[in-house]
């Protein structure tokens, strides 16, 4: 047996979710079992605990939980043996698939990474998905010329979790971080996290008409999008990358060609859900050397599992600061 949120919708179309005791065979196909230690919620986890499933989730009932740290129980995959401690995030686990929201899981080989050296299931959660986006955008930035000491770099949703690890890890390799957010009371939270700048929310949310402003940002992790993405690729310095990593603003891109024609903008766009393992683990290498632990414990909420439909709606609403992280054995 093993313990789960499960989530399953009724005849009328509402969403009901409650923690449940099931047998091992409801298990999905897989040839790695693993006992989760810890796991995490993100904004797709919202999207799954929400009426109708966000559109994620295609059959039901089901586990939602997109990232899930823990040691291998089970493995018919010659990579991996019983008690390797690995990571899963991606892959639409969480999604297409039973995830991480239980005490057990069970995956393909191809989608684990080994926990880095050092690292606890907990910390690795604290990362998860988010965090693995914002240093594959770090990292984007840093393939495209971004050096500390070239300006200011800003973050926008920075309090949220793409953003504060963002935060974080740019002003650990030295950055100017600014830090964008429409909530005055995170601003002590992003300056302990290092933002030597707080932008209001205010100042991006609407495009103006020129299509070109100041140059001001020498990079950017965007997790917005929509008015404010393009408001921000106006003030881009000369030869300046926005790594693209989010749409809590909008789907839509009300910009124009300017930025990319006068001053060589680049716009890069970053996947975590398909990013191959190469890629993968070199970010979880990144992440194990150039986040400081200190401020990656500042951004952890605990919670259990009976909690994490109410913060499942919170996410969407905005609410959540940080990283909310859950050790579905308590």
């Amino acid at each position: 047996m093993f313990r789960a949120l499960v989530v399953d919708r009724g005849e009328d179309g509402s969403v009901r979710a409650g923690v449940q005791d099931l047998p091992d065979d409801r298990l999905p196909p897989g040839d790695v079992t693993v006992a989760v230690q810890a796991t995490t919620l993100n904004y797709k986890d919202g999207l799954c605990l929400s009426p109708g499933g966000g559109g994620l989730v295609k059959a039901w009932p089901h586990v939602p939980g997109i990232d899930l740290a823990g040691i291998v129980e089970d493995s018919r995959d010659p990579r991996f043996a019983p008690g390797d401690s690995v990571i899963l995030t991606g892959w639409r686990v969480g999604e297409l698939r039973w995830g991480g929201f239980a005490t057990r899981a069970r995956a393909q080989g191809d989608w684990l990474v080994r926990m880095p050296q050092g690292m606890t299931a907990a910390q690795a959660m604290a990362v998860g998905t988010a965090g693995l986006t914002a240093m594959l955008a770090v990292m984007a930035l840093e393939d495209h010329g971004l050096t500390p000491g070239a300006g200011p770099v800003l973050v926008t949703g920075a309090a949220g979790g793409v953003g504060s690890v963002a935060v974080a890890v740019l002003a650990a390799l030295g950055h100017e971080v600014a830090a964008v957010t429409g909530r005055p009371e995170t601003e002590a939270y992003l300056r302990d996290l290092g933002a030597t700048r707080i932008v209001p929310r205010a100042d991006l949310a609407e495009t103006v008409k020129r299509p070109l402003e100041a140059e001001t940002w020498a990079g950017c992790v965007d997790a917005v999008g929509g008015a404010m993405l393009a408001r921000v690729l106006g003030q881009m310095r000369y030869g300046a990358s926005v790594a693209a990593v989010g749409l809590a603003g909008g789907a839509g891109l009300p910009a124009s060609v300017i930025p990319f024609l006068l001053r060589g903008v680049n716009l890069l766009g970053i996947d975590s859900v398909f990013c191959p393992i190469p890629r993968r683990e070199a970010a979880w290498a990144r992440i194990a050397r150039n986040l400081p632990r200190d401020r990656l414990a500042a951004m952890v909420t605990p919670a259990r599992l009976e909690e994490l439909p109410a913060l499942g709606a919170a996410i969407l609403r905005g609410e959540v600061r940080g990283r909310i992280v859950c050790d579905p054995r308590q």
